[in-house]
């Protein structure tokens, strides 16, 4: 009985599979690394790539420097309520006295922007790392339209696994907060006719203040 087209076919293929290419690609190095070495000086490297995300940084070089920072931006924003839950936040802003509301009062109808701080930042992403553990709790860095972080170079990693690393190493991997969340530039949606819209899930900007408590060199 003659082959048939499927046969032959078939038989092609199993012939063609015993004889290996001359062109099989190099077997992949799943041990190197995914992504490129970060950049030597991780501060600047996030600064760059937050601000790439659309969020919006200042470096503070001492606390005095961060107060005449978050009073200009407070005023160019129109900033009325201020909201700020944690104990050295509001030690902070009692300093400098600037105007802030420290408890719930209102919150719903007045938050007009949060400030909290942060577990870590990630270099590669320009990402702000937030966990529920504070007294800022899971709200204040969503709900308010602008959001505002006070964060310290210290805090500053390479990419999400060192910053996840960090918040296990401070809690223990049996006692992670209830959320832990990546907050990358304003919250932003194209859901309806692929249209770009800011402050759909969350707060329509976010401004970073860093302050240096690096060792001089």
């Amino acid at each position: 009985m003659p082959d048939t087209s499927r046969d032959i076919i078939l038989r092609r293929v199993r012939e063609a599979l015993q004889q290996p290419s001359p062109h099989q690609p190099a077997a992949p190095d799943f041990t190197a690394p995914l992504f490129p070495a970060p950049a030597d000086d991780l501060t600047v490297q996030f600064a760059e790539s937050f601000v790439r995300a659309g969020g919006t940084f200042y470096y503070c070089a001492s606390e005095d420097n961060f107060y005449d920072l978050l009073y200009a931006h407070k005023k160019e924003r129109n900033i009325e309520h201020l909201y700020a839950w944690e104990p050295e936040l509001k030690k902070l802003l009692h300093a400098a006295g600037i105007v802030h509301i420290g408890d719930e009062t209102d919150f719903i109808a007045h938050a007009d922007a949060g400030l909290t701080t942060c577990e870590a930042l990630v270099a590669r992403t320009g990402s702000v790392l937030l966990s529920s553990a504070t007294a800022s709790g899971r709200r204040l860095s969503i709900y308010p339209d602008q959001q505002l972080v006070f964060a310290r170079a210290s805090q500053v990693v390479a990419d999400i696994g060192d910053a996840l690393r960090l918040v296990e190493a401070k809690f223990g991997a049996d006692k992670l907060p209830s959320m832990i969340s990546l907050a990358t530039g304003p919250s932003r949606t194209a859901d309806i006719e692929k249209t770009l819209v800011l402050g759909a899930h969350g707060p329509r900007s976010i401004t970073l203040f860093l302050l240096d408590d690096l060792p001089t060199a």
